[in-house]
């Protein structure tokens, strides 16, 4: 080992021993009940609540995937999305964030989405609990998957060593933290890290763009690549039968733009939806101490979403000129390292070391988010819910604990394959938690002829046209091809209305909740 890669190492274990600080400090706290593991206690305060929420809902896709499509084929795709997002986080904040608190209230003090949706149609019957549960487990099984593939992918490009033993190594390191502090603690430490993030990608904006001779020098190399800076056209690199990318006396080669139709740009800004089902964000929501300091919560977290997207684009773009045919980033996996090259390359080791701690950061505050969530979702409405009501808080956070280990492995085993592209896992497990509780959620919050069985109905269309179009209908191409997010958001809001409409209207009680939280009540009822 380098006396350079020995300095990276040492600040990333301070930094990470700073995080592992935090879960036994809170670990206390944090053990005391089931609430408190899993909502902290509805105690965050709103500069928290919101940094946390965006630090887990980015994760390393932010630092890895996001630089990494723009770096391979231009701004379309990542421009695109990441207007979506920026439009799906704020619409997020401004129209679901206080009734959803509210509401969570009023539903029994619900402290999981399940369990939410659950009460929510007072059921006696667990059906829409376990449903729910068993999606969560599916997605967020994935979503760690893309947490580990980048932990694996971060330590072997820096210290050359072999990409499985690094993933094993930087899961075992995330469920460490995660079973210590739960909800607090890791609310805590994404504050934290979404600070490390945005400092990591300005200093290497500023840096790489520096020593690129100037955003004038930047915009001049991409113009010089079809399609490459083009919002209506799409860069297109030539690769050999393996997907590298043909290299020509030092030029890397690219064919003709590939056109970028409205359709495209839809199904891109589709994104946006997601954030209407995404669980690690809508426990934010509830989790916050006041419902008022939500509005202070959308400001913070739209800067941070703003100033994020547009750094981490550019990062791409800056780096197609500063190394356009370094070896390891000329395929579409490669060329995720975008952001780790350009770190190594123009910092000191130990400061570098600081700034591969933000791509570390945004690993841990999302694959910390999916494993308590995944792992509630189990324990609490599940064990707790289903199979054994009588449970006590004791138990009910020893199965917790098992069920962290147990989906941590199985996401490790999704993860082995080092070629794994980060933004293709991600995409797929935001598509399934959009389609699948985000649909649920606007209807839940603002139509009250909402039913059980559109509740149910929207839940399994919404999951199985995912995959339905993932797998098969995207295969056809044209017009199919397009992310499939957008068709089944739209087909599980088809499900809710269609089965709601067609099944008895709600109780006199369950109309009475939905009055009380639209009028601002949020008194406790039990189910």
């Amino acid at each position: 080992m380098t006396m350079d890669t020995l300095q990276i190492l040492i600040a990333m274990i301070v930094y990470m021993a700073a995080v592992i600080a935090i879960g036994i400090v809170f670990a206390k706290k944090a053990n005391k009940n089931s609430e408190n593991y899993y909502l902290g206690g509805r105690s965050l305060g709103p500069w928290v609540t919101a940094m946390s929420a965006e630090a887990s809902d980015m994760s390393g896709w932010l630092l890895m995937g996001l630089p990494g499509v723009a770096y391979w084929c231009g701004l379309a795709d990542a421009v695109w999305t990441a207007i979506g997002l920026a439009i799906g986080t704020y619409l997020n904040w401004l129209i679901v964030s206080k009734r959803l608190r509210r509401y969570s209230i009023r539903a029994n003090n619900a402290i999981t989405l399940p369990e939410f949706f659950s009460n929510r149609f007072r059921e006696k019957k667990k059906v829409i609990l376990t449903i729910a549960a068993l999606f969560i487990l599916v997605f967020f099984t994935v979503y760690a998957a893309s947490c580990f593939v980048t932990c694996g992918k971060l330590f072997s490009t820096l210290f050359g060593l072999d990409y499985k033993i690094m993933m094993f190594i930087g899961a075992a390191f995330v469920l460490l933290y995660t079973i210590l502090g739960g909800f607090l603690a890791e609310s805590a430490s994404d504050f934290m890290q979404a600070i490390v993030m945005i400092i990591a990608l300005s200093v290497i904006v500023t840096i790489s763009t520096i020593s690129a001779g100037g955003i004038s020098a930047v915009i001049e190399n991409a113009q010089a690549i079809p399609g490459f800076l083009d919002f209506f056209g799409l860069a297109t690199p030539l690769t050999d039968d393996n997907g590298v990318q043909l290299v020509t006396n030092g030029t890397a080669l690219f064919g003709d733009a590939t056109p970028y139709g409205w359709l495209t740009i839809a199904s891109m800004m589709a994104w946006g939806l997601g954030y209407f089902g995404m669980p690690q964000v809508l426990l934010r929501f509830m989790a916050i101490r006041k419902e008022k300091e939500l509005k202070l919560s959308r400001r913070i977290a739209m800067i941070w979403v703003v100033i994020s997207l547009a750094v981490a684009v550019f990062i791409g773009i800056i780096g197609r000129q500063l190394f356009p045919t370094e070896t390891s980033l000329i395929t579409k996996s490669g060329a995720e390292s975008i952001f780790i090259h350009l770190s190594t390359s123009f910092l000191p080791p130990l400061l570098a070391g600081f700034v591969m701690a933000g791509i570390l950061a945004a690993t841990i505050s999302s694959s910390d988010s999916y494993l308590l969530i995944a792992a509630s979702a189990f324990a609490k409405n599940i064990f707790q819910g289903v199979v054994k009501k009588n449970a006590t808080d004791k138990q009910v956070m020893i199965v917790t604990r098992i069920t962290l280990l147990t989906i941590a492995i199985i996401a490790m085993l999704f993860a082995l394959d080092e070629n794994s592209v980060i933004f293709n896992i991600v995409s797929f497990a935001w598509a399934g938690f959009g389609a699948t509780f985000g649909p649920l959620m606007l209807f839940s919050l603002f139509w009250k002829r909402t039913t059980r069985a559109g509740a149910v109905a929207g839940m399994i269309g919404g999951a199985g046209m995912v995959f339905l179009w993932k797998l098969v209908i995207s295969e056809l191409g044209g017009v199919f091809a397009i992310y499939e997010l957008l068709p089944a958001f739209i087909f599980s809001s088809i499900c809710i209305i269609i089965a709601s409409l067609l099944t008895k209207k709600p109780s006199k009680e369950i109309e009475e909740d939905f009055e009380a939280v639209k009028n601002g009540v949020a008194e406790i009822t039990n189910i």
